[in-house]
């Protein structure tokens, strides 16, 4: 009778620890959820403010003639990256809010492989943009780079919050990025150790 009972007690036990290892990864995963949810809803927003603030970005003098972001291809580049980056932020996020969880392995690699995709985009465009500002404050007499602010304050003012919303944006994509790898490798279970010719070779099961 002592033996049964200890029996039962062992096996609550169990049962009791596994609920709660199950309770704990599933609020883990649901805090991924939101915190994935929250970066692409924010991400298309601040790719959005980039995109309007750079459309926007025309200024005329009648001392000096006019000047317009589509006077320079990295400005072009930063309005085309933007938009983008938001259609794809709304997309992604209803996608990832509707879909199934756990992520099935191909859903989660093509997410992964996207957001990493448009995270260099985005990089890239902030980073000519803000070549082009480097050249437009300061110049440059060697490619007779005349200092653009000097003449067109408010248009350079305008495109540093353009270029700076960007970067902002570039970051919310840095974290979707991890997220998404996280999502990624939680669509497999641990690696299963087996020895093959005496070497012990661990294989990725997906669920």
């Amino acid at each position: 009778m002592e033996y049964s009972r200890s029996m039962e007690t062992a096996s609550e036990k169990k049962m009791t620890t596994g609920n709660m290892e199950r309770a704990a990864e599933g609020g883990a995963k649901s805090s991924f959820n939101t915190a994935e949810t929250i970066l692409r809803v924010l991400s298309m927003g601040l790719c959005l403010a980039a995109l309007v603030v750079m459309l926007k970005n025309t200024e005329s003098s009648s001392e000096y003639g006019s000047v317009s972001y589509r006077d320079l291809s990295g400005f072009r580049y930063l309005v085309y990256a933007n938009g983008i980056c938001a259609a794809y932020s709304l997309l992604s996020a209803f996608y990832t809010t509707k879909a199934p969880r756990p992520a099935n392995p191909a859903r989660a690699w093509t997410l992964f492989f996207c957001d990493q995709m448009l995270t260099y985009v985005l990089l890239a465009a902030a980073s000519a943009a803000a070549e082009i500002l480097y050249l437009t404050h300061n110049g440059d007499d060697q490619v007779t780079w005349s200092k653009v602010c000097d003449m067109f304050g408010p248009f350079c003012r305008l495109a540093v919050a353009s270029t700076g919303v960007t970067f902002g944006a570039a970051a919310c994509y840095v974290g979707m990025s991890l997220v998404s790898s996280y999502c990624l490798f939680s669509a497999y279970d641990a690696p299963v150790p087996f020895l093959t010719k005496g070497l012990e070779v661990a294989v990725p099961i997906p669920r």
